[in-house]
């Protein structure tokens, strides 16, 4: 048996490992990096390589191995170079939307008696003009200057403004504040 460190032999072996990283990647840079790992592996588990035994087949399982491990670690993530998922991600915390709840249950409170139900009515179960107008027995130009009175006092007690952005804002109260919105059935 030989004396030679096992380690210089490695060297021996890449330019054939580089190749068989291609034909697996199909891409020299990952490759390339591929080959990388399997050295720094080998090199920190060389008292695993048994002496004697063939080193290439033994870096050839190390480089393969690390090609299926990356692969499936690659399942599993997400590709999102720009941003655009992460961006999505974002959430109000849970807390927050209680507070906000109770805040606009105290100021749909305040509204007058017929206001709030004709937000409720338009605003928040999407009824039409024409229909809650018809439920509460009034014309629908009523509807419409109560609901609109309605979502202008709401936000100012909720502190709103109309140039405020309220993308995190809840759709239940986005509905209900919306002026544009006409349901249409």
């Amino acid at each position: 048996m030989s004396n030679a460190d096992p380690r210089d032999e490695l060297i021996e072996h890449l330019p054939a490992m580089r190749a068989f990283a291609i034909s697996l990647t199909r891409n020299s840079a990952v490759a390339d990096d591929m080959v990388q790992d399997t050295v720094v592996k080998a090199w920190t588990n060389i008292d695993k390589f048994e002496k004697g035994s063939n080193m290439r087949a033994w870096l050839f399982t190390i480089l393969r191995n690390t090609y299926y491990s990356n692969r499936r670690k690659a399942r599993r993530e997400v590709s999102d170079v720009d941003g655009v998922f992460t961006e999505s991600l974002a959430e109000k915390p849970a807390h927050d939307g209680h507070m906000q709840m109770a805040d606009f249950r105290r100021a749909l409170g305040q509204l007058k008696d017929e206001q709030r139900e004709a937000l409720l009515l338009v605003g928040a179960s999407g009824f039409s003009y024409e229909e809650a107008a018809q439920m509460c027995g009034v014309a629908v130009g009523t509807i419409k200057s109560r609901t609109n009175r309605a979502r202008a006092q709401l936000a100012e007690i909720l502190g709103h403004n109309e140039n405020e952005a309220m993308e995190m804002t809840d759709d239940a109260t986005m509905s209900v504040l919306s002026a544009s919105k006409v349901a249409s059935f």
